[in-house]
């Protein structure tokens, strides 16, 4: 961490040297493909060679970083530590309507191989929708955090004080810390997430519900509320608290465990790799910026509606974006910590016969990772309440369907902000 320690939210400003940039394009000018594979550009056996060396001649000849640079900077962007931990966020105040509540706070969480680059785009839209044709008593106050050792957050710091992995349940302790202690917030707040986003969300609201009981404050002795109100999920990636091998499954999920389990070796190996080996990894994912690429822009392809062409879903600009913000912070060893920080965190599913009480929605987008799960499973894991099969859509909801899973998070949290029972 650096020596300039920042105990209150800090202005930051993103700003990338031109010495970067210019390193940048040499490592892209000496790159060297690799031998193909035949497999007619399938993306079978990986990154197809072809897409890869069209992305590299984009990213060296029609790309611009500034651009998404100043994408970045027209939001309000912060530093703050929390004990050790340096943390990174944006905070877009929502439109305040007089006499009526005040926006939400909503936290929405990234995961891998995501940014806040996922975001930009659906900050305006949460914050104040009475710009794009909504109601401004939607609005939210939007808080996008960069994960630990993501983007242009520190290395994630262990509860002992060393650099190394921690997990999602720790993350989801040092948001809940951001938004009453750094914050300043007297009132509940909303959680968002997929991918890692979606378990560190959970791990918040099942550590951190809203109760009826209040608590003290620090500034001036006021009693306030704190918590999570309600959960909005893209993504189901907290296990439930039973015995798989005991446990009386319906028909829909045994047909569902069967086929997650079918596709879990072709689907999942990064994920072993990034939880056992990921400092050797770290080593060429943060010295070859075209090795990056590939590894990232594979799980785009793979995981998106995208009918096996990323270009259908993604410009070149939005891939290498969000690539950048991994490359130019060099944090792409880091960001895989997080596998091999759940594999050592103690609880890494529920307390037996435990549920998130907290209401949760969930927006079963089609195409993801791993298919969706049936209501029956989610039940068993949230206090469901709003259950939405999406007609189209992948992992990368916020890129893909933004409008779909903006519509969705209003129309779970109208009612709560309310105070109405949402079922």
């Amino acid at each position: 961490m650096a020596d300039t320690r920042y105990d209150t939210p800090e202005p930051f400003k993103v700003d990338i040297p031109e010495r970067a940039l210019i390193d940048l394009d040499e490592r892209l000018r000496r790159w060297r493909p690799p031998v193909a594979i035949a497999d007619g550009g399938s993306w079978a056996s990986g990154t197809d060679p072809g897409f890869l060396a069209d992305l590299v001649e984009y990213w060296r000849h029609g790309y611009d970083w500034q651009r998404c640079q100043e994408a970045i900077n027209r939001w309000p962007n912060y530093l703050v530590d929390i004990g050790p931990q340096r943390l990174h966020f944006i905070r877009e105040p929502g439109t305040e309507v007089e006499d009526a509540p005040r926006p939400l706070p909503l936290v929405v969480t990234h995961g891998w191989p995501g940014s806040i680059v996922e975001f930009l785009h659906i900050i305006d839209l949460l914050a104040h929708p009475e710009a794009h044709g909504g109601d401004a008593l939607d609005a939210f106050d939007v808080i996008v955090p960069s994960l630990p050792g993501y983007g242009f957050s520190g290395p994630p710091i262990r509860s002992d004080g060393s650099t190394g992995p921690i997990g999602p349940r720790a993350i989801a302790g040092l948001w809940h810390r951001l938004v009453h202690e750094k914050l300043n917030y007297r009132r509940p707040y909303g959680a968002q997430g997929g991918d890692w986003g979606s378990i560190v969300s959970s791990w918040l609201a099942f550590d951190h519900p809203v109760t009826d009981e209040k608590e003290d404050s620090r500034a001036g002795g006021e009693d306030w509320k704190s918590g999570v109100l309600g959960l909005h999920l893209n993504m189901i990636g907290l296990r439930p608290g039973i015995d798989l091998d005991k446990a009386a499954f319906s028909a829909d999920e045994q047909a569902w465990l069967a086929r997650v389990r079918r596709e879990r070796d072709d689907k999942t190996a990064y994920q072993r790799i990034q939880a056992t080996r990921p400092q050797t990894l770290g080593v060429a994912l943060a010295d070859s910026p075209v090795g990056l690429a590939a590894w990232i822009v594979e799980k785009f392809q793979a995981w998106s509606d995208c009918n096996g062409d990323p270009r259908s879903r993604f410009s070149m600009d939005l891939l290498l974006d969000n690539i950048m913000v991994y490359w130019l912070t060099g944090t792409a060893g880091s960001a895989t910590w997080l596998y091999r920080g759940v594999s050592e965190q103690k609880d890494r599913g529920l307390p037996t016969s435990q549920r998130v009480e907290t209401p949760t929605a969930f927006a079963a987008f089609p195409a993801d990772l791993a298919p969706p799960p049936p209501r029956e499973w989610i039940e068993r894991c949230y206090n469901l309440r709003q259950h939405t099969p999406m007609p189209r859509g992948g992992h990368f909801a916020a890129l893909e369907e933004p409008d779909l899973l903006v519509e969705d998070i209003r129309a779970f949290f109208r009612p709560l902000r309310f105070g109405a029972a949402n079922d």
